[in-house]
């Protein structure tokens, strides 16, 4: 990755002097320049009715089947529907594309396409000097400009100078596009998006067959409406290819020795995830059943496990959290591999259920999809601030196993893995993945199932202990040695019928037991199977073991921090990365990969709950640097605080 984020032009001036500038035929037969350039930053902006999602998503299929490593930030307003051409009803889709390996969506983009006054006055900021800048020129009006506080038009007071200005009139020239096709203007202003979708595509030479064939499978009840944005689609093609405001397109080769060989697809965290899932149950040989409740940003987990009915996937929208949970629990007392899902506020919800998960000893995994908070607080936006509440949030001792993902694909990992430490352990897992992760989406490698793990769980199939007379019977709390991990018996097996509730149990027996030798000791074994539980050493990223300086992450922080030592190595800076996937328990060889380092840096998006927990345990002065803002960390940022690190 290269130390620097540069706009089109300034990477097309570096191909210029490289020599690498051809053309292809234009308007008239004039020849349009194409410059080739190592990586774009592209935003669309607009109306959340505007369809700039799917206008995105559309780029960015085109785009990962071309061959380009990408990494992409869906931003959408909370509302509904807020009111349109409002700054709140901003909805945005920015997608970073490249020849070569990347790791964030990008600090800026070097293209904006803002479809209002809106989008651009929301977004103007974020554009470096220089930036190419698509307006829609017809939504430009005095009252619209005036809704969000321009008291005279940015297109022409100037204050745009700085920039690559292209004025479109998006709108005009769709409905004159669509024109015999017998729809009213509303219908067809509808398809202005596919209208910017196709000029942008012609810029930097995207794909087009994928996205015509999409556009008539979504509209295939309608083939009007469907033929109707596949002509904007071409429409705007053919506007950038013929129309002497865009004299140059870009080019962005395949990242051809980015991805090790195999078959790779785009996919979002979300999707990932539930992949992960589907995998997990089929390499434990147990139905999955999902108990949920729809919130924000957790809900496509719902709705992609519900297509998948054939993998013996069992889906359930519960009236509340509280029932999700429960159903899903009871599941797992049944023999399923069983998932509850929310995010922050339902976790609260469930916090009981968990802790009845954990007296139980029945494998759960509840997935958290961070967002912000507290309360209902920022539902489309991202943060990392539940992680003291998975590890604390339940009354009494009530340890449970947490795990992170750190980039979208990694989603799927990370659910074999929850499911691996849920199954073998006897316990609930946490999930903890968050809004940028779950809505994020880069290539992701296809596995070979043989490169899955063996999840396969034995169930107790009859007596487990001997009395003092001989007799044989079950007890549900005799232990695995290894694992400290009780056996699991499906209801119905004949002779394992034993006690279950929330009460205390004895040791062995599961009977009640109000005996307070034995509730310490219980708890204290629930503790110690925790504290046991595999878990891979710590790797640490440190060229020439060299460097004083540690930056510890995790989650989604990965791609920010990964990103920010890169820039700092290519400016010759020492520093050393480490990243958690499991922060509970903790890797073996944490305290002594710590202790190597003079200074250890922990960036989160919250007020420092990781940094908390390492100095709590390991008693280093962990260093926090922390985000609340709904929003990942920027590289640039990143990178000049640890830059400040290092030289301290």
């Amino acid at each position: 990755m290269t130390s620097q984020v540069s706009s089109p032009s300034d990477q097309a001036d570096e191909a210029d002097e490289a020599g690498d500038r051809r053309g292809i035929p234009g308007q008239h037969g004039v020849e349009k320049e194409v410059r080739r350039l190592d990586r774009v930053i592209i935003r669309f902006a607009g109306d959340s009715g505007d369809g700039m999602q799917l206008t995105g998503d559309r780029f960015t299929s085109e785009t990962a089947s071309f061959g380009n490593d990408l990494s992409t930030l869906p931003n959408f307003p909370a509302e509904i529907r807020a009111p349109a051409g409002t700054l709140p009803g901003v909805s945005s889709f920015q997608l970073h594309f490249a020849d070569h390996d990347i790791l964030t969506p990008g600090d800026a983009p070097n293209v904006l396409v803002a479809m209002n006054p809106a989008a651009l006055k929301a977004n103007i900021a974020d554009v470096p000097l220089g930036g190419e800048i698509i307006v829609n020129t017809d939504e430009f009006a005095k009252r619209a400009m005036a809704k969000v506080g321009y008291a005279t038009s940015p297109l022409e007071d100037g204050s745009l100078d700085g920039y690559r200005l292209h004025p479109v009139p998006l709108t005009t020239l769709t409905i004159e596009a669509l024109k015999d096709f017998g729809l009213s203007r509303k219908e067809a202003e509808r398809s202005k998006n596919m209208f910017a979708l196709g000029l942008l595509s012609w810029m930097y030479h995207r794909p087009t067959e994928g996205t015509e064939n999409f556009l008539r499978t979504k509209f295939a009840k309608k083939p009007q409406i469907a033929e109707a944005n596949v002509a904007a689609f071409r429409a705007g093609w053919n506007f950038g290819e013929t129309t002497e405001d865009f004299a140059v397109s870009y080019e962005v080769s395949p990242a051809v020795t980015a991805f090790p060989a195999g078959t790779y697809r785009n996919i979002s965290g979300n999707l990932a995830l539930s992949y992960g899932l589907v995998a997990a149950s089929q390499q434990a040989g147990l139905p999955l059943y999902l108990g949920s409740y729809p919130i924000t940003p957790a809900s496509d987990i719902l709705h992609e496990l519900s297509k998948h009915k054939n993998f013996g996937v069992r889906t359930f929208q519960a009236e509340d959290e509280i029932a999700g949970i429960g159903a899903a629990l009871g599941a797992a007392f049944g023999g399923a591999l069983a998932v509850t899902t929310t995010s922050g506020p339902g976790v609260a919800l469930k916090s009981e259920t968990i802790g009845l998960a954990v007296s139980l000893e029945l494998p759960l995994l509840v997935v958290d999809i961070q967002r912000g908070g507290p309360s209902t607080g920022l539902p489309t936006k991202t943060e990392q601030a539940d992680l003291l509440q998975a590890m604390y949030g339940r009354n009494g001792e009530a340890p449970v196993p947490i795990v992170a993902p750190r980039t979208p694909a990694d989603c799927f990992d990370a659910a074999l893995e929850a499911a691996r430490i849920a199954l073998t352990y006897r316990t609930p897992v946490f999930l903890l993945s968050d809004g940028y992760l779950a809505n994020g989406s880069e290539p992701w490698r296809i596995p070979d199932t043989s490169e899955l793990p063996d999840l396969t769980v034995a169930f107790a199939t009859g007596p487990n202990h001997t009395l003092a007379d001989g007799t044989e019977v079950f007890w549900p709390y005799k232990r695995d040695p290894r694992t400290l991990a009780r056996p699991w018996a499906v209801p119905g097996t004949p002779g394992l019928e034993h006690r279950i509730g929330g009460i205390e149990k004895q040791d062995g027996t599961g009977n009640i037991s109000y005996d307070p030798a034995n509730h310490e000791l219980m708890v204290r074994t629930r503790q110690a199977k925790i504290d046991g539980i595999a878990v891979p050493e710590l790797e640490v990223d440190d060229p020439g073991a060299t460097a004083r300086t540690l930056v510890l992450g995790w989650g989604s922080t990965y791609g920010p921090v990964t990103a920010a030592v890169r820039r700092l190595r290519a400016a010759g800076e020492s520093i050393a990365q480490a990243h958690l996937r499991h922060l509970n328990p903790f890797p073996g060889n944490l305290g002594e990969v710590l202790g190597r380092y003079d200074r250890v840096v922990v960036p989160e998006m919250n007020l420092g709950q990781l940094a908390t927990l390492i100095r709590a345990r390991y008693l280093v002065d962990a260093r926090s640097h922390t985000q609340v803002n709904g929003m990942p960390f920027k590289a640039e940022q990143l990178a000049a605080a640890l830059k400040e690190s290092i030289d301290d």
